[in-house]
């Protein structure tokens, strides 16, 4: 498979409703699920496989928007400090899988965006 639009990196504030979007695409077609990239001690990384128990998040995915393709989308209202971090969009088939990331910044007013950036 491959990644047609991969997510975007995201900025806002805590309280927001967004989301994280993922379009891929493959014969056979492929099969997406979202991880949420935790950054343990010594560089070591694991995944947690989303939705997971959060109450305020969902995942949503479905068929196309053309032939073969997936589109997958992470959903978190209201968005929390804890929210904050790497999402991982993993597209897997028989043929092999494919990966795109894109990371939540959560930030306590709209001024620090216009600060960070």
């Amino acid at each position: 498979p491959s990644i047609v639009t991969p997510p975007k990196d995201i900025w806002n504030v805590t309280g927001a409703q967004i989301y994280l979007s993922c379009e891929v695409i493959g014969i056979p077609t492929p099969v997406l699920i979202w991880n949420k990239i935790i950054q343990g001690q010594y560089g070591v990384q694991r995944m947690e496989l989303l939705p997971g128990d959060r109450e305020n998040l969902a995942i949503q995915t479905r068929g196309g928007p053309e032939k073969h393709e997936v589109t997958g989308w992470v959903l978190i209202s209201p968005l929390s400090k804890e929210d904050a971090g790497e999402y991982e969009c993993h597209a897997s088939n028989a043929k092999g899988e494919a990966t795109a990331s894109a990371k939540i910044h959560v930030v306590e007013t709209l001024h620090e965006i216009a600060l960070t950036k």
